[in-house]
């Protein structure tokens, strides 16, 4: 079985690397073809392009590349063309993807979005599409899987990708909580996390900074790393702390998992980020910087209540009616009180509203238990791994024109077969 798998970030790279490998698994005859990354490469996949350095963001950027996506889709449609697969794997990136999936259906080959676009969030008519061109979601969380649902798309709850490598990296959150407060002398941790992409780190590192010199007044002992994805964009960071004069503050490369596993808090950009902080239970302000222009466009489009998966995850109603604007705020509102990690979609510097949470977990054990102990919550219902063993077991029966919920649920009575007997 042929089966053509496209990711074109870093974070969807992963996530079809997962799937190949669960694929595999599986089928240990499988071929893995597609457009990617390195990850997906180091699976066995066989890239016809490395699609991961074209990640971009906003319309200007996008219709500067536009050349290179429309190569990257004749040859992906020549691969269909050449050696036709028995179905196309999208995961995420919506807009080069609406493109591919129109070109594998015109040449009746099922689409499967893996982990979907949030058009529940941003862009709710662009169901119509989804229904024209994609076969089946493989939904990452249930709130979606509802949604697309109701709206007659087709649609299999899989679990997160994220929560199969990182379900239990911290499997005591409320001793590492107490221990982290106690009074040991021990100065505490505060991770500065910037975001993947090159143009995030350049509108919010800033902020970042900014909100961790305030937190560094008020609380002296504290220690600050920013934690960033690769050795280029570490090199990045320090010469922006450079430029701006800083030098208190460690830039730590491909390590991010493991200093959460130290940290008492965080600030980072909003991102699938917030999910790696839930999987360590760690307390964490979200911001997103965007001008003045780009808050009210959002304003009009945005779905959903908060722009953090987390709180989207807590709360009984995440998704709600367009609630546009039209001016920015001229200053930083506060916070959704419902929000476990306090976020801020600003136009301002949110720094100062930032670093007021921070100090108050890095001076309140009372404060920050009760975000742990949310978190634990959440983590509870969402946090399962599995997500690729279930979405491979879909993709093999949608292949196959069986049906891909049943498949899902007998990986679902494997996995429980096998925890009961661990338990035993």
């Amino acid at each position: 079985m042929r089966v053509f798998l496209s990711a074109g970030e870093p974070s969807g790279d992963h996530h079809a690397a997962l799937l190949a490998r669960a694929l595999r698994e599986r089928c240990p005859d499988v071929e893995c073809v597609g457009l990617g990354g390195p990850q997906m490469a180091a699976e066995g996949v066989e890239l016809v392009a490395d699609m991961t350095k074209l990640a971009v963001m906003w319309f200007l950027r996008v219709i500067l590349s536009i050349h290179r996506f429309v190569d990257l889709a004749r040859r992906a449609e020549r691969s269909f063309l050449d050696h036709r697969p028995a179905v196309c794997v999208l995961v995420d990136f919506p807009g080069f993807h609406w493109w591919l999936a129109w070109r594998a259906k015109r040449h009746g080959i099922p689409v499967v979005f893996y982990c979907p676009p949030q058009i529940w969030a941003w862009a709710s008519w662009r169901k119509e599409k989804m229904r024209r061109l994609v076969d089946h979601v493989l939904a990452p969380l249930p709130f979606e899987h509802e949604w697309f649902t109701a709206e007659g798309i087709a649609s299999t709850l899989v679990g997160h990708p994220f929560f199969d490598e990182a379900a239990q990296p911290n499997p005591h959150p409320r001793a590492r909580a107490t221990e982290q407060h106690a009074p040991s002398g021990r100065e505490p941790l505060v991770l500065l996390l910037p975001g993947s992409r090159g143009q995030e780190i350049s509108a919010n590192l800033p902020s970042l900074l900014r909100g961790g010199e305030r937190v560094a007044r008020r609380v002296p002992g504290a220690r600050f790393v920013v934690a960033v994805l690769h050795d280029r964009h570490a090199e990045v960071v320090r010469e922006m702390i450079a430029g701006a004069g800083g030098s208190a503050v460690e830039v730590v490369a491909g390590k991010t998992r493991s200093l959460m596993a130290e940290a008492s808090c965080a600030m980072a950009v909003s991102g699938s980020v917030s999910l790696e902080l839930l999987a360590a239970r760690l307390p964490a302000v979200i911001i997103y910087r965007i001008g003045g222009f780009a808050y009210i466009v959002q304003s009009w489009f945005r779905h959903a209540r908060f722009i953090t998966l987390v709180n989207l995850m807590a709360v009984p109603d995440p998704i709600l009616p367009v609630r546009g604007v039209f001016s920015p705020p001229t200053v930083v509102p506060p916070a959704d009180p419902d929000a476990i990690y306090p976020e801020y979609l600003a136009v301002g510097d949110p720094a100062d509203r930032a670093a007021e949470h921070v100090v108050t977990w890095l001076t309140d054990a009372a404060a920050r238990q009760s975000v742990v102990e949310r978190l634990d919550e959440v983590a509870a219902r969402v946090a399962r791994s599995g997500s690729a063993s279930r979405a491979a077991a879909a993709v093999v029966a949608i292949a196959a024109g069986n049906d891909p919920a049943a498949a899902v649920r007998g990986v679902d009575e494997v996995m429980a077969r096998a925890t009961s007997i661990r338990a035993a």
